[in-house]
């Protein structure tokens, strides 16, 4: 049996919640890890090297203070940042961004994301749709649904992993699996994408020796074969056997082993804990391009706290430069080693923030307008999509829903949102996305 606890998460809404996976029996309801890989392999998908890699900015970041910055609004509304010209004619992003302003021919800003909900979750962010009238079972992450359609690229590496760095709160209110099922949760390296996992006795507590926790893997492995269990099992208990005991996937999440020289180009953000959400350990960028690069078809980061209720501007002038650098490297990073055509990126939170400065020099929740950053995957880059009034307070031209942003994801993954529908828990076919949405013309053609 292999563990993976995640700790109990909270926010300003005050609700917690705690999430485990366990491997092995992996599931409930009797569901393992060897009837997972049968049913992949009677599902037919086809091999593919595209991934998406989602960073999650937990409390929704100031859209007026980033991407989409307004000079021409009263003083209670513009805030205190100056604009910086980009590589993108016409296209101006805050001062403490100066690396993406360098890379913008290489992504596109979305500043017109228009249904939001005023809720402090990850749920739109990552099923694309509100949580009101679900179907039996609720409606699954894009990450279990990828999952369940694609199957894993590595039978040693999951297809969806989340990332979640040293935290005393996971992602508050997150969203699961759904109907898609507990068996295409989230891969969840745990607290520190390492010292939960345990297995034979083994803990990667001792990853920085090597030798030791391999040691301890081929030790394991001969165990079992000395048994004769091996002989007696069928092919997808040897693929489950495989991947929990490869080392392909710690390889993935052992930071010692990536040149030194990269690393230090996505920096080392900021350990402590923001607020009640995740530090901002830019680190965890790099392990995202890592394990799609062994696999991985869906990785998502938690990064940083952007509940700026107070203080926006002195919490932005230490927090954007860390975003800065996290994102541009990754972005940088994935060109550099060919992988821009194959890897989507997204980056983005639950809602944008209110135009007028509060009281306490914050901004509020702002559902009716956000903004999103997307890369790779074959989409158009190097422009902006839609816009907002003066204001920043509602879109002024081609508002966007998350069900077309997500549309566009399953597309750059080669999934057709027109044919692809998951049965529900009362057997009932649901479609990936809502009603209406299509890949975004403006990013696929």
């Amino acid at each position: 049996m292999l563990t993976i606890p995640g700790p109990s998460s909270g926010f300003c809404d005050g609700f917690s919640r705690r999430n485990f996976l366990r491997i092995g029996a992996l599931g409930m309801g009797g569901i393992a890890l060897p009837g997972l890989l049968r049913a992949e392999s009677q599902s037919g998908s086809r091999p593919s090297r595209k991934a998406v890699i989602m960073i999650y900015l937990p409390g929704g970041p100031p859209h007026q203070d980033t991407f989409d910055l307004k000079l021409d609004a009263p003083s209670e509304i513009r805030g205190e940042f100056k604009p910086i010209p980009t590589t993108v004619p016409g296209f101006q992003i805050c001062e403490y961004l100066p690396r993406l302003a360098r890379l913008a021919h290489k992504y596109t800003v979305i500043r017109s994301i228009a249904d939001a909900v005023d809720d402090h979750s990850d749920f739109m962010c990552q099923t694309g749709r509100r949580k009101g009238n679900q179907p039996p079972g609720g409606w699954p992450t894009i990450g279990a649904c990828v999952s369940r359609v694609l199957g894993p690229q590595d039978p040693a590496v999951p297809a969806f992993i989340g990332l979640e760095p040293k935290m005393k709160h996971r992602p508050y209110n997150a969203a699961t699996p759904g109907f898609v099922g507990v068996s295409h949760d989230a891969f969840r390296p745990a607290a520190d994408a390492k010292s939960d996992m345990v297995l034979n006795g083994v803990t990667t507590e001792r990853l920085a020796d090597r030798r030791a926790l391999l040691s301890g893997f081929d030790r394991f492995r001969r165990d079992v074969d000395a048994s004769g269990l091996m002989e007696g099992i069928d092919g997808f208990n040897q693929q489950a056997f495989g991947m929990l005991t490869s080392s392909r996937l710690l390889e993935a999440l052992d930071l010692s082993k990536e040149d030194p020289r990269v690393l230090a180009k996505y920096g080392k953000g900021d350990a402590k804990v923001h607020g009640d959400a995740a530090p901002m350990l830019n680190e965890q960028f790099c392990t995202a391009r890592r394990l799609v690069e062994a696999g991985a078809r869906f990785v998502t980061v938690a990064y940083g706290f952007w509940d700026y209720h107070g203080n926006n501007f002195g919490n932005a002038r230490n927090d954007l430069p860390l975003l800065d650098q996290g994102v541009a490297a990754l972005i940088e990073d994935l060109h550099d080693r060919g992988m821009s055509q194959d890897v989507s990126v997204i980056v983005w939170g639950e809602f944008g923030r209110s135009p007028t400065i509060n009281k306490d020099a914050g901004r509020d929740h702002w559902p009716r307008a956000s903004c999103a950053l997307l890369t790779g995957g074959g989409m158009k880059v190097g422009q902006v999509i839609g816009a907002t009034d003066r204001l920043g307070g509602e879109p002024s031209e081609r508002p966007v829903r998350f069900g077309e942003v997500f549309a566009t994801l399953y597309h750059t993954l080669g999934i057709d949102v027109n044919k692809v529908a998951i049965p529900d828990l009362t057997g009932r076919p649901q479609y990936l996305v809502p009603d209406g949405c299509q890949p975004m013309r403006e990013l696929v053609g």
